[in-house]
């Protein structure tokens, strides 16, 4: 009987020692992540890009966060709204740093300051603008000081906007809304890449970074919802070239990749069920640099760039990721007061989906090159990407047969390429624009004079009219100022819309409980590995 009751505590405490050291835990857990380039920065008011906003969105979090497409609450408990519907008071829930410091109300403040300081140079601040003198703050009319921001103490923070906005909630998750601590920020962002300097409270920490090699991210023990965190490591790769990362994937290295080499597309859609491609309220498009680079200031020239190309034969051909062709700026997937597609109602604006060879012919040569005689060569700029060289190569191509002007390509790493494009080093440069928020403000905002993304410098004291006039309305009346601000928009075209954006991303059946939105954003708080 002694060595009976030996023998079953032995087998217990073998079975004990098993669980401790199981590949269940959460923290031998590691999900394989490929995120495509060395984001420029993730530091929330700093970041512009869609690099740098994944790896924020999975190490922060806002007042709200959406999950499932709904809009939940994050680090607000809970919010009131006044009646007017203009100002909101967010009570926060017990929560920590990384570091175990708690998150206070004045984190939020300090950082929405932050972003609208003109000092602090955002790129994103004018996401601020719907609330209470963020405009005349970024008109230089204001101290950032006097933003309609406050903590009322540690739990309480009141926020004041300009005007009613049906989709300020949703903003509170974007990350440039995205709290820091004043103790622990730099002016420049470099504690965002420092794991010793970095704190954060979401579900994720930075515990590793070598630059344009590799990131990691732990759990971050200290997440108020940490429970819900069933990953322990994100081991995030920066390997630009997409067929490089498709080799890596399908030999298991990887777990998730955001691109696919264009000639694999059909086949991978096709055959392979980890190969999703889901709807972007999005925009691919070209600036030019309305400042530099004389000829591009005539819009007889801008409009015949745009109608010499066949964007049918670019997405089906070249792209092949299910994008649609460009009929305007704000694409499918937004809606107007009265519930109907913003890009319906607005049409096309006469713009073709294939070339409009002779009408562009006559623009050019209305402008004084006919045949493109004595046009000079331009320089179309991109970020290095298979799939961006594969659409210049193709523009640069239809500009040469259609329009018999030479074009040269110039492609840069991504973070110099973001350098080049805000300090419009550059005549032509690929754009690309992705909703932070479903209203059509989101698409259009970009071009306002004042805008950091307004790349090429356009300017047109009737678009940034309209834009803010409906600011100060409501309903259908402010969708018609934003549809009188497309036309604007299109009649002086400072860019060329190629497509409208899908996102194309493949994971691994093993990974569950992952979020894509349409909006951009990946989500991986609440995802899990099961075999």
């Amino acid at each position: 009987m002694k060595k009976l009751i030996s023998l079953v505590l032995s087998i217990a405490l073998m079975a004990t020692l098993l669980v401790g050291c199981g590949a269940d835990k959460v923290e031998d857990v590691t999900l394989k992540y490929n995120l495509g380039a060395d984001p420029k920065t993730i530091d929330p008011q700093l970041n512009s890009a869609s690099d740098g906003a994944d790896l924020i969105n999975n190490m922060f979090e806002g007042l709200m966060r959406e999950v499932d497409g709904t809009l939940e609450e994050a680090m607000a408990e809970s919010y009131e709204v006044s009646e007017d519907k203009t100002v909101y008071t967010f009570t926060l829930r017990d929560a920590k740093w990384s570091d175990g410091e708690a998150v206070k109300a004045g984190d939020f403040e300090f950082a929405w300051k932050r972003a609208i300081n003109p000092d602090t140079a955002s790129e994103y601040s004018f996401i601020m603008a719907p609330i209470k003198n963020a405009t005349a703050i970024m008109d230089g009319e204001m101290d950032y000081n006097e933003l309609g921001v406050k903590a009322i103490d540690d739990k309480t923070l009141e926020v004041t906007l300009e005007a009613p906005t049906d989709y300020f909630l949703g903003l509170t998750g974007f990350f440039t809304y995205m709290p820091v601590r004043e103790d622990v920020v730099d002016a420049e962002g470099i504690w965002a890449k420092d794991a010793e300097k970095s704190v954060s409270n979401g579900p994720f920490v930075l515990s590793e970074y070598k630059t344009s090699d590799k990131i990691v991210l732990k759990k971050n023990e200290n997440y108020w919802n940490a429970d819900k965190v069933k990953i322990g490591t994100i081991d995030v790769s920066m390997i630009v070239e997409a067929s490089t990362a498709l080799t890596a994937y399908q030999s298991d290295e990887l777990d998730i990749i955001e691109d696919a080499p264009t000639s694999d597309i059909p086949t991978l859609q096709a055959e392979d069920p980890t190969f999703y491609v889901i709807p972007m309220v999005g925009t691919y498009y070209y600036t030019f640099n309305l400042n530099d680079v004389p000829e591009l200031q005539d819009v007889k020239i801008r409009q015949a760039l745009n109608l010499a190309l066949d964007k049918e034969a670019i997405v089906e051909t070249v792209s092949k990721g299910g994008q649609i062709p460009a009929t305007g700026f704000v694409p499918s997937g937004l809606t107007d007061a009265n519930g109907d597609e913003f890009r319906t109602v607005a049409g096309d604006y006469g713009l073709p989906t294939k070339a409009d060879v002779e009408g562009a012919k006559a623009l050019l040569a209305e402008a004084g090159y006919p045949n493109g005689e004595g046009f000079p060569t331009l320089t179309l700029s991109y970020n290095t990407s298979e799939g961006h060289k594969a659409i210049a190569e193709a523009v640069q191509n239809m500009w040469k047969e259609n329009l018999g002007i030479n074009v040269e390509l110039s492609n840069s790493e991504w973070a110099v390429f973001q350098d080049e494009r805000q300090t419009q080093n550059f005549e032509i440069a690929r754009g690309g624009w992705v909703g932070d928020y479903a209203d059509p403000l989101t698409m259009l905002d970009i071009w306002l004079s004042t805008s950091s993304q307004n790349y090429g410098k356009w300017s047109n004291d009737a678009f940034d009219q309209d834009i803010k006039d409906a600011a100060k309305l409501t309903g259908q009346e402010r969708m018609d100022k934003f549809y009188d601000a497309e036309k604007i928009l299109y009649e002086e075209m400072p860019c060329v819309p190629i497509y409208y954006y899908t996102d194309i991303l493949m994971v691994k059946d093993t990974v569950k409980g992952w979020e894509k939105t349409k909006m951009d954003q990946m989500w991986l708080g609440y995802a899990s590995i099961e075999d």
